[in-house]
């Protein structure tokens, strides 16, 4: 009986793995409180990079695209990501309607037919 070939898992391949699974997961609120720290300039980038554990290219990233969504939000930009609670609401509203919808065609069709039936 064969046994199925397995891939030798280097270590380098083991660490990334590791880290992959174990990455951070930082919430807007984290991203904008670390780089609102940073234009307060109470201390330097790498301190705050230190601090929190990020790279400096990773903190640079945040502070572009925190600055961009300023700038667009400045020029007039008023389009925004909605919620999950705002979807979730929206997707209870219209599912409601969608109700209502088939309900009215139903009623529609009944005093259809009644009218059909009395001519």
């Amino acid at each position: 009986m064969e046994t199925p070939k397995r891939k030798k898992q280097t270590t380098e391949n083991f660490i990334k793995d590791v880290r992959r699974k174990t990455r951070r997961v930082f919430s807007s609120e984290q991203k904008i409180q670390i780089v609102m720290e940073a234009m307060r300039a109470e201390l330097s980038v790498s301190e705050i990079c230190r601090k929190y554990s990020i790279a400096d290219a990773q903190f640079y990233k945040w502070n572009k695209e925190f600055l961009e969504a300023g700038k667009k939000r400045l020029a007039g930009d008023v389009t925004r990501e909605a919620t999950s609670d705002e979807v979730a609401e929206l997707r209870k509203e219209n599912q409601r309607l969608k109700e209502i919808v088939a309900d009215l065609v139903l009623r529609y069709d009944i005093v259809k037919k009644t009218l059909d039936i009395l001519e």
